[in-house]
């Protein structure tokens, strides 16, 4: 049975008692024992510049500068819970201790900022054993080159891509779970505050959701009740790995965009079926699994997430060219989510949320770093 609507957390700011302006985005969310100072996020955004699955000093001052810049909560990039779930050689991951010393310097920085850490635990499936864009090189990496031979739920390939993906057994799926529930672990050791399952743009959650990649006939396969069989377990896996106070969100991709594809109202039903799982908010975002034609203009996305928010009785997270504060503040005023994920524009100005608060009339003093608030609007 799904909850009553009322369980969605209240957009309306309680009364300040003064005249202040108290705008929505940069009302506190609270998320089980997480509260978060507002309700700007980091995207997860691939940097492509690990070693080894390590991340380094470029990451700590990538996603220290947002945190340092006022978002609430940083997301990591994609990070891989096994290797070969990579989407290239360069990708950061969390499988081995070193990895997690690593990432646990990077999220003390964080926190030191007063921002939440969240990371993005994901598999990059048939996607995996790619060039990261940053060479003249594209496409699949081979194994010469330091590649491998992706995984994903079924022998079709992603175009351009490698051409002979490896179809998951019983015991691949069931490794690939664990694999997920022990990067959970690793990453609340590391201090994690939040932890999101990556399971849209195509990769390999999003692979067996879609009719277009899982042309399976066993229970994985087929009806919407085993293509969804992978992410259920999944989340189930990490719900029973962490403390229940640790918020688990998960990523979807609202439809492929496609006839036959993955659609809107199964990300309903998913998301629904999430929820009952212990999921605290569907980041909702679009496409990835098979080249489409995509509407894109500023917050073509944002229509989805205030659907699955309705339907599901679930929170969300808006994501899509979303670039200007008051943009930003209608999406949470009219209730099409309840926070928003900024990626490129936080990339052109990582103070954005500093920016965004002046124009709403914020008192942002406590945002800013104590280093800076010399230089604080007044």
């Amino acid at each position: 049975m799904l909850r009553p609507r009322t369980w969605l957390p209240e957009h309306t700011p309680e009364p300040s008692g003064d005249s202040t302006p108290v705008s929505q985005l940069f009302t506190p969310i609270t998320l089980r024992d997480v509260t978060i100072r507002n309700r700007v996020w980091v995207a997860p955004m691939c940097q492509y510049s690990a070693v080894d699955g390590l991340p380094n000093d470029w990451h700590l001052v990538h996603l220290g500068s947002f945190a340092r810049g006022g978002a609430g909560l940083v997301i990591s990039e994609a990070t891989a819970v096994v290797p070969e779930g990579r989407i290239s050689p360069d990708d950061a991951g969390l499988w081995n201790d070193e990895q997690q010393a690593a990432w646990a310097r990077i999220v003390e920085f964080v926190h030191d900022q007063g921002a939440t850490a969240g990371i993005q635990l994901a598999h990059a499936g048939r996607k995996a054993s790619t060039y990261s864009g940053f060479t003249a090189a594209r496409g699949a990496v081979p194994e010469a080159d330091g590649g491998w031979r992706p995984v994903g739920p079924s022998a079709a390939p992603y175009p351009g891509l490698h051409e002979d993906p490896e179809p998951l057994d019983a015991a691949g799926i069931a490794r690939v779970v664990t694999a997920f529930g022990d990067a959970a672990e690793r990453a609340v050791a590391a201090g994690f505050d939040v932890l999101e399952v990556h399971a849209a743009h195509g990769y390999l959650i999003h692979e067996f959701l879609s009719p277009l990649s899982n042309h399976r006939e066993d229970e994985y396969g087929g009806p919407f009740e085993h293509r969804a069989r992978l992410a259920l377990e999944v989340v189930r896996e990490i719900r029973g790995r962490v403390d229940a106070g640790v918020p688990v969100i998960v990523r979807l991709s609202a439809t492929d965009w496609l006839d036959d594809g993955w659609n809107v109202e199964e990300t309903v039903q998913l998301a629904a079926l999430l929820r009952e799982e212990g999921v605290d908010l569907v980041d909702t975002s679009t496409g990835g699994n098979a080249p489409a034609e995509i509407p894109v203009g500023p917050g073509y996305q944002v229509p989805f997430a205030r659907r699955v928010r309705a339907e599901a009785q679930v929170p969300t997270g808006a994501v899509g060219l979303i670039t200007d504060a008051k943009q930003a503040e209608d999406i949470l005023a009219d209730g099409s989510a309840d926070v928003v994920l900024l990626g490129r524009e936080l990339l052109r100005d990582p103070h954005w949320p500093l920016h965004a608060a002046r124009e709403l009339g914020e008192d942002a003093t406590d945002l800013w770093p104590v280093q800076y608030r010399r230089a604080a609007p007044r």
